[in-house]
């Protein structure tokens, strides 16, 4: 039986963050004709109101730490590296809220709609994520193969 590293301590410490962003305000709709989550007008509006199935991928994502730690503690044995899957959790999760926050903002116009601090915990819990668990991936050396094989 292993003890946790601080590489998996980081990491479900960004889980935490990750769900916890959901509840925070992550936009603010500063113009009358905005529309965002069924409403129109001024308003704040939570990860969670907003994003119907993101959220819950989301909170998928922020269970693979966890998982992680379970691994690492019980000692299994992977096929891959202790910490690379949860590392593409992670980058997913990074994925889908800088594409929602950035690239292609909710509502309309889309303009009107500002980023709140909800979803910059949001996104600092999926840096986190990917950090701990790329660092605990990086700790375990991979066998070779002899040259030919796949």
């Amino acid at each position: 039986m292993q003890s946790l590293t601080r590489n998996e301590i980081v990491a479900m410490l960004g889980g935490l963050l990750l769900v916890a962003g959901l509840f925070i305000k992550w936009y603010e709709a500063v113009s009358p004709r905005a529309e965002l989550a069924g409403s129109q007008g001024l308003g704040t509006y939570t990860g969670w109101d907003t994003h119907s199935l993101m959220r819950w991928l989301l909170i998928l994502g922020a269970i693979a730490p966890f998982i992680l730690a379970y691994i690492v503690v019980r000692d299994h044995q992977l096929s891959w590296a202790r910490g690379e899957m949860t590392a593409v959790v992670a980058i997913i999760a990074f994925g889908l809220l800088f594409y929602n926050g950035i690239v292609d903002r909710p509502g309309e116009p889309s303009g009107q709609i500002e980023l709140e601090w909800g979803w910059y915990v949001a996104l600092a819990g999926s840096l986190l994520m990917l950090g701990g668990s790329a660092l605990r991936s990086s700790e375990t050396e991979r066998r070779r193969k002899p040259p030919g094989t796949i």
